[in-house]
């Protein structure tokens, strides 16, 4: 990939030019916990977008994907939006950087990525932190900080993308840092490195290759049911509350609400134990606790669905050591902490049997943990 951007950029562009990168992510556990105040741990992956930049004297940035074969043209004012999608992530990213009162100048740049697409690793969050990155080293001595760059590519969403994301996948490939994972405060914005060299292990998405279209807004819905509860409990968010709390009020919520409270008030404790157990190198702890949360999510939360609640199962069969849903759900993929010596029977095991009964196979990509956004050579 590296070489092909090298000689592309050459190619179209002529010589110089520094080549950048930024990951995709995967989150170990805490789901649908930020919008509730909680937490959030995700960890930057080894499959990643790389970008080859260079200034080139003009108020014109001129990109190309490789992956899309398309080529695109914009300028740096806020009526210059290009129509492309993709090219919108990279314009927002300038515009961001711009209203903040940094500065961008016209650049050209080719790049490529190899994150699988919709299996959930945010290729969107890593092109816009590969971008960010790139252009804080070029033009503004790196001064805009890192936790800037994480909102620069958030705001892009919300504001050039039209998605109203959170801000976890931006924080992971910017912060990401190898073999380690990053608890995230989603309230306080504090985060904290844990390590995780899970030596003997592998870690592995299963991936359904399912989308469930929805009906209704469970998202919203559900984040309802939560703020409904917090407010019988008379607390901003679930954050702050115990199980206890929630007894206390059970005859005055609905029997709906409550199962999404206890999903809630569940997932904030277990991603405690994960960390202490990350700190013990304790991965059957680990394990348990994945599992603890795929149950929560089909059972409690209801944000499974057949195939996942299937995928699951066969991990369970198999003696994997911990699997879960990855995501918001309704369809995608299972992350799986998978012994070296079960891997090969297992991944045999989930295609065989997942295509008997669904009639395809789901697709399998394995992880390792890795650095985030980040120069690589001039």
């Amino acid at each position: 990939m590296k070489e092909k951007i090298k000689e592309l950029l050459k190619e179209l562009f002529g010589d110089g030019g520094t080549l950048y990168a930024s990951s995709g992510r995967i989150n170990l556990i805490g789901e649908h916990t930020d919008y509730n105040g909680g937490f959030v741990f995700p960890g930057a992956i080894d499959k990643c977008i790389q970008a080859k930049i260079k200034e080139n004297g003009t108020d014109t940035v001129r990109v190309y994907s490789i992956d899309i074969d398309s080529y695109v043209e914009f300028g740096l004012r806020e009526e210059d939006a290009p129509s492309e999608q993709w090219a919108r992530y990279i314009f927002g990213v300038c515009r961001e950087i711009i209203k903040r009162g940094g500065v961008v100048k016209g650049f050209d740049a080719i790049f490529a990525g190899n994150i699988p697409l919709g299996a959930g690793l945010s290729s969107s969050a890593a092109l816009e932190s590969c971008f960010a990155f790139a252009l804080n080293d070029m033009f503004n001595d790196n001064k805009i900080d890192k936790f800037e760059l994480a909102r620069i590519g958030q705001s892009t969403e919300h504001n050039y993308c039209g998605v109203n994301c959170g801000i976890m996948d931006q924080f992971a490939s910017v912060f990401g840092m190898k073999d380690c994972l990053m608890r995230l405060d989603c309230r306080s914005m504090e985060f904290e490195y844990f390590p995780f060299k899970a030596d003997g292990y592998k870690l592995v998405l299963v991936d359904s290759v399912v989308k469930h279209e929805l009906v209704d807004s469970p998202y919203n819905k559900r984040r309802e049911s939560c703020e409904r509860v917090a407010k019988v409990l008379g607390i901003e968010t679930l954050r702050d509350a115990e199980m206890d709390d929630l007894n206390r009020i059970k005859d005055q919520i609905s029997e709906e609400d409550y199962m999404r409270a206890e999903y809630v008030i569940g997932e904030k404790e277990r991603v405690l134990a994960v960390c202490a157990a990350l700190e013990k190198g304790d991965y059957e702890t680990v394990g348990r606790k994945m599992y603890e949360t795929h149950a929560g999510m089909s059972k409690l939360y209801e944000v499974s669905c057949e195939e996942l609640d299937y995928l699951n199962d066969i991990a369970k069969e198999c003696g994997v050591t911990g699997s879960r849903i990855m995501g918001g759900g309704f369809g995608g993929c299972t992350i799986n902490l998978v012994k070296n010596e079960l891997y090969d029977s297992f991944i045999a095991t989930a295609k065989e049997k997942f295509a008997a009964k669904y009639g395809h196979e789901p697709k399998i990509y394995d992880v390792i943990i890795s650095d985030g956004a980040r120069k690589i050579e001039k």
